[in-house]
């Protein structure tokens, strides 16, 4: 069931879109030294959003220390915040059928991980 709810999620829920969007966005931070840190939690939230059906995020954020803190701050104050709004706005427009509440939810599960993506893992 989950290979087909993540087969309609990538031609109907906008996941191919938001996958080379990712993809895109991770590239070009890692062409940075700075930025590497920041393009692989992009790489992770890219291969995340092209099948988010049973997928599960583990929150390791107790273990980790005080840099995941730091870099989960540097995250929401350059972009990481809007990148959770848009999964909520889409998760908003999804919800408005019946049809599209699996969307929804998994937006909404892509929006948690989008805004604090340091220290957690996705299985």
């Amino acid at each position: 069931m989950n290979l087909v709810a993540n087969i309609l999620w990538i031609i109907l829920g906008g996941g191919i879109i938001l996958f080379f969007e990712y993809l895109i966005g991770g590239l070009l931070l890692c062409l940075t030294i700075i930025g590497i840190p920041f393009g692989l939690q992009k790489f992770k939230l890219a291969f995340f959003v092209l099948a988010p059906f049973g997928s599960i995020v583990n929150n390791t954020h107790s273990t980790t220390g005080c840099l995941t803190i730091i870099f989960n701050v540097l995250w929401i104050l350059f972009g990481g915040f809007w990148i959770a709004v848009t999964h909520v706005v889409l998760a908003l427009l999804f919800a408005i059928t019946i049809v599209g509440l699996p969307f929804a939810r998994q937006h909404i599960k892509l929006a948690g991980v989008a805004i604090a993506p340091f220290g957690q893992k996705i299985y």
